[in-house]
This record gives C-alpha cells, sequence and structure tokens, in this order.
C-alpha cells in the first residue's frame, strides 16, 4: 500500500493541517516507508513464536499483598469543614 500525494494533502485538510508541496511530499515519502515496513514485518512467518508480554525477557518484582498504610479515615474526617456519615461533604459546585 502506498499513498499518493492526492491523499496525502487530502487526509491533512481533513485534519485541518495546513501543509505546503513540499511537505506533503516529505510525509509521503516517510508514510509510504512505513506501510513499506508493515508489508515487510507482516510478511514474516511467526506462526511457532510464542506471544510476549513484553519485548523483553524480564521478570516482575513481586512484593507482599499486605497493607502498608495506617487507616487514617477518622483522623481526617476529624478534620474536615463537614461530614456527614463518614463521608466528606462538599459544597455543590453545579446548580
Amino acid at each position: 500500500m502506498s499513498l499518493t500525494l492526492e491523499q496525502v494533502q487530502r487526509i491533512a485538510h481533513l485534519a485541518r493541517i495546513e501543509v505546503s508541496e513540499s511537505e506533503a511530499l516529505s510525509t509521503q515519502t516517510h508514510l509510504n516507508g512505513i506501510f513499506e515496513l508493515i508489508e515487510q514485518m507482516q510478511a514474516v512467518d511467526t506462526s511457532g513464536v510464542e506471544p510476549m508480554a513484553h519485548a523483553q525477557d524480564l521478570s516482575q518484582r513481586l512484593r507482599a499483598d499486605v497493607v502498608s498504610e495506617v487507616d487514617g479515615r477518622a483522623a481526617f474526617l476529624a478534620i474536615a469543614p463537614e461530614s456527614e456519615a463518614g463521608l466528606f461533604l462538599v459544597p455543590k459546585v453545579i446548580e
């Protein structure tokens, strides 16, 4: 797949991007290069390759799933300007 200069200019028009003739030519070259790369990558036989979660074979650092923070809800509610039933009350912003 490759784009014509008219297609590049049409895309720029739809995106509301003003491009000069030279910029359109440069963009056409870059986009067509990207399309060539995609075609090359799609031509590679990957039928025997396992899907990977990450490009590098790294393991995730894990930590124990334990609570490390102190529950300060009561202390925060105590200094709140207004609260009710364990919730912060805030002024109405939108009528």
